[in-house]
């Protein structure tokens, strides 16, 4: 079993580049615990990361891109939903940086200039949205794209599984060192830590609670369908305890993860995720976005209320950000107000 710190001393010897405002901050959330009649709710604030209004791919991106300049890429090429948090942080990361970044997303129901896409205009990256269904098919385009940019005499690196996956294991490995001693600051033993998450967010939190010998449980809630997600989730674990050489392996039997509340389909609210969301803004001031911590949170919302959680648990909820696709979903908002 490894140490907080000896956990923090391995993950740095990785190659990263320095893009976000790290640790941050666990704060308790009293306000919403009271209005839920339920446990001790501490809130990791991933939102409060920096980087372009932050988010849980600032931490990944330390990691990813560290990865990219170590082999000497000049160009980032990335590609998802059209609202996607991951491009939108990548397109800032690439300015801060000095890097080109190339961003390929998929054509759907919030292909509009506004939230996410919006900002990865302003942050001058060079925006195409494809006909490609977003997954396995956008990542051909991606390399592609990359192909087509080397004959220019471009360096790029594509952002994405396996190895993408991996490194955000790393980075999140690391986000549960920073909540152990987060911990012991606070006088705290988490139960359970929530998160939105199907990739390597989750598998990092899996296989740093694991390694550290924490009782917190990791719980995700997946915000999309991904066919084999254990078996992603595991990979990407296992692989990043390879790249920080642990001893710690991860069984599917420790991968705790949800579809319940994803709705209708990816990027499509519903009524429970729009009531998680105001009651947060209501009672403790924070914002969380529609399509990932919101649904996350009605998921904690509905454990409690369903009595899986206890008054005398406590529980953390990992705010992964995505705040700016608030704007992209006006409509669907305020239609009740």
């Amino acid at each position: 079993m490894e140490t907080s710190e000896r956990l923090v001393q391995k993950i740095a010897q990785m190659p990263r580049v320095d893009l976000g405002h790290f640790p941050t901050p666990l704060e308790e959330c009293p306000r919403l615990s009271e209005a839920l009649a339920g446990p001790r709710i501490f809130m990791k604030r991933e939102d409060c990361s920096g980087l372009a209004f932050g988010g849980n791919k600032v931490r990944q991106l330390t990691f990813t891109i560290g990865d990219a300049v170590a082999e000497g890429a000049d160009t980032i090429i990335q590609g998802a939903a059209s609202q996607s948090n991951h491009c939108r942080q990548a397109a800032a990361a690439c300015g801060k940086l000095g890097l080109k970044c190339y961003l390929r997303l998929a054509r759907d129901h919030k292909s509009i200039l506004q939230g996410n896409l919006l900002l990865d205009n302003i942050a001058g990256a060079n925006v195409e949205i494809v006909d490609v269904p977003f997954g396995p098919e956008l990542d051909v385009v991606k390399y592609e794209l990359a192909e087509k940019l080397k004959t220019q005499g471009l360096k790029p690196y594509v952002l994405a599984a396996p190895r993408s996956t991996a490194l955000a294991a790393v980075a999140f490995t690391w986000c549960i060192a920073e909540i152990s001693q987060q911990q012991q600051q606070l006088g705290i033993d988490a139960d359970w830590i929530y998160t939105a998450s199907v990739g390597g967010t989750q598998a990092g939190l899996v296989l740093g609670t694991k390694t550290l010998g924490l009782k917190m449980k990791p719980f995700g809630i997946a915000p999309i369908v991904w066919e084999g997600k254990f078996d992603r989730l595991r990979t990407a674990a296992n692989n990043a305890a390879e790249l920080l050489e642990l001893d710690t392996q991860v069984t599917d039997a420790e991968i705790q993860n949800t579809d319940d509340y994803i709705g209708q389909a990816y990027g499509y609210l519903t009524p429970e995720c729009i009531d998680a969301l105001k009651l947060v803004a209501k009672t403790e001031g924070i914002f969380l976005d529609p399509v990932y911590t919101a649904k996350a949170m009605a998921c904690l919302i509905d454990h409690i209320q369903r009595g899986k959680l206890g008054r005398d648990d406590t529980v953390i909820f990992l705010h992964t950000g995505g705040t700016p696709a608030l704007f992209a979903y006006q409509e669907e908002l305020v239609a009740d107000l």
